[in-house]
């Protein structure tokens, strides 16, 4: 078995992991906490990365969620369509695209954060910090 750490850069991305050591978790609850998805540590709990790396970076967020969000209503139109042959009226677009784009807030809201932490700034991988 090799002793050093191999980094997964999609799966970490996925659990929501730190850029840098991608072993410390940047939110501090699950996502369907409804309360506090939005809480985040300032500082990575492992190498102690600040995730702001200055003042209003994550207000660029904003657009990554909006491209989340304009791809998940396209794909979702688009099976809709696909279903229901294109027989679908204004209601039968309306009511799902509306009730997915809520119900998954929280996840674009995340993702949007850690998509632009790890292909928008300049933090990269550092195997030296990363949890053996």
């Amino acid at each position: 078995m090799c002793d050093k750490y191999e980094p997964n850069k999609g799966l970490s991305i996925a659990k929501g992991k730190c850029p840098q050591c991608q072993s410390g978790k940047m939110f501090n609850y699950p996502f369907y906490n409804l309360k506090r998805f939005m809480d985040m540590d300032a500082t990575c709990k492992v190498c102690g990365l600040k995730y702001e790396i200055e003042p209003g970076f994550f207000w660029g967020a904003m657009y990554v969620s909006y491209a989340l969000t304009v791809g998940l209503m396209l794909v979702l139109g688009g099976f809709i369509l696909w279903v229901s042959n294109g027989k679908a009226d204004f209601w039968g677009y309306v009511i799902p695209i509306i009730s997915a784009l809520l119900a998954s807030s929280p996840l674009t809201y995340r993702y949007a954060r850690v998509l632009m932490l790890y292909f928008f700034s300049p933090i990269r991988f550092n195997p030296d910090m990363a949890k053996k």
